[in-house]
């Protein structure tokens, strides 16, 4: 068994998609994430050695939002932790992709502790998704 302070720790995450094709572009042409094994009903991704698994399911209609740092964010949602560069080549493969965002990409808590770039953007079926890069990763957890 893995140790919870493992380099690498793993986990199994799986979000509904209403349309695997669509899926298929997103998280495998835009965000870039290497295609596993499929079926009619589901695909698993290698989220940077992590299993991401989209389920055909029915799209939710209901959605939530907490006020932070002066927006709106959506909850539920899955994020993914990045470099500074990763965060800002993946900011820019999904403006040429025409992605809308639901939050622009933007620079919080500047010069504070947990100082970090981050963006929020929905999935082809509704997810959301936030992609964040900390200026020093020792401040992740910083309060």
């Amino acid at each position: 068994m893995t140790s919870l302070n493992s380099p690498i720790p793993r986990f199994h995450l799986a979000m509904p998609v209403d349309d695997l094709d669509a899926a298929r572009h997103f998280y495998g042409k835009i965000i870039g994430c290497e295609q596993g094994r499929s079926s009619e009903s589901w695909i698993d991704w290698n989220l940077r050695g992590r299993q991401f698994v989209t389920h055909l399911a029915p799209r939710r209609t209901t959605a939530a939002h907490n006020e932070v740092d002066g927006h709106d964010v959506p909850i539920p949602h899955f994020g993914l932790l990045l470099s500074i560069p990763e965060f800002h080549d993946l900011a820019e493969r999904l403006r040429a992709a025409g992605t809308s965002f639901v939050i622009e990409p933007y620079l919080r808590f500047a010069g504070r502790p947990g100082e970090q770039w981050t963006m929020f953007l929905h999935d082809p079926a509704g997810n959301a998704l936030e992609f964040k890069a900390f200026a020093d990763d020792s401040q992740v957890f910083a309060s």
